[in-house]
């Protein structure tokens, strides 16, 4: 008789040749609820503040995407909905949406009092804070990295350098796992093209300081790939992440774990003099692209 093990791994081989006939790809579905908050992209993505959707991830505020804008087409904010999140390697969206009620609309929030920078448990968007455009230098901010070393923005002037923002317990194969796989790719492709200088750096910066710790970040790296020579992750305190995040339009919440928070994504390259050259918005960009906006930077004039 065939041991467990023996059918076991017949079974799986009969899979895996399958898949490579069809070209299928693994695709799972959750059963999902939550509360719609917004509609963006022409009605193509919808923000949803749900709860735990099983297994899979914690209760969030994500925005999803559909293949099909019909599937959103009759959600409005407020709707309490059931829903259906696909998720297969590279991607995953929405559909099946159940109206099953309406949320009064929440009432306009008082104005905020001017920020407390220190206030442990105030909320702060640093509104004196300047938006930052191309050609403007990024203040100096530190950090943790995941070898528990303090490091400074300062310290990569000289080289070009690309940042994004990312927490590595993000489920969602489109949002911090593709930004994290592109840094890996645009460090491979850097390294192999000669004709780009070899003092580029790329800093992965968590704003979830509270589990991405030293040894988490590490090994986060590490199972991305990462070279420590040519890349970074790192962690900080709220009063330096939140500040450099909101110079781009990337908003966090002082003691507002990421599961709370409302998500955005946000790219940037600094030339070697620290002024901004490129900023990539979303998560549409290619490893080409930010491998190109790398070698753009070092042309920069003085």
């Amino acid at each position: 008789m065939q041991s467990r093990f023996a059918k076991w791994f017949s079974l799986v081989g009969v899979a895996m040749v399958a898949a490579g006939i069809c070209g299928c790809s693994p695709e799972k579905a959750y059963d999902a609820h939550g509360v719609v908050q917004e509609l963006r992209s022409g009605g193509r993505e919808v923000v949803i503040r749900h709860d735990a959707i099983g297994d899979y991830m914690d209760a969030m505020t994500m925005p999803f995407p559909a293949k099909d804008p019909a599937a959103l087409s009759r959600l409005t904010p407020g709707d309490v909905v059931n829903f259906r999140l696909h998720v297969r390697p590279g991607e995953s969206w929405v559909d099946g949406f159940v109206v099953l009620s309406n949320l009064p609309p929440t009432p306009p929030a008082p104005p905020e009092p001017a920020p407390v920078l220190n206030d442990p448990t105030g909320v702060s968007l640093y509104r004196d804070v300047p938006e930052l455009k191309r050609g403007d230098v990024v203040p100096d901010y530190a950090f943790t990295n995941e070898l528990g070393k303090t490091i400074h923005l300062r310290d990569y002037r000289g080289k070009v350098l690309a940042f994004n923002f990312i927490f590595t317990s993000c489920p969602l194969p489109d949002f911090c796992p593709r930004a994290t796989d592109n840094f890996a790719a645009t460090m491979r492709l850097l390294k192999e093209r000669p004709a780009v200088p070899g003092n580029w750096r790329l800093l992965s910066l968590s704003f979830d300081p509270g589990r991405d710790t030293t040894a988490v970040l590490e090994s986060y790296g590490k199972r991305h790939g990462y070279d420590p020579a040519y890349w970074t992750l790192a962690t900080g305190s709220f009063d330096e992440l939140q500040p450099l995040g909101t110079h781009f339009g990337l908003y966090f919440s002082r003691n507002v774990t990421p599961d709370k928070m409302n998500h955005n994504l946000r790219t940037v390259v600094l030339d070697t003099q620290g002024r901004v050259t490129e900023i990539f918005i979303g998560n549409a960009w290619t490893p080409e692209q930010l491998a190109e906006a790398v070698a753009k930077a070092f042309a920069a004039g003085p």
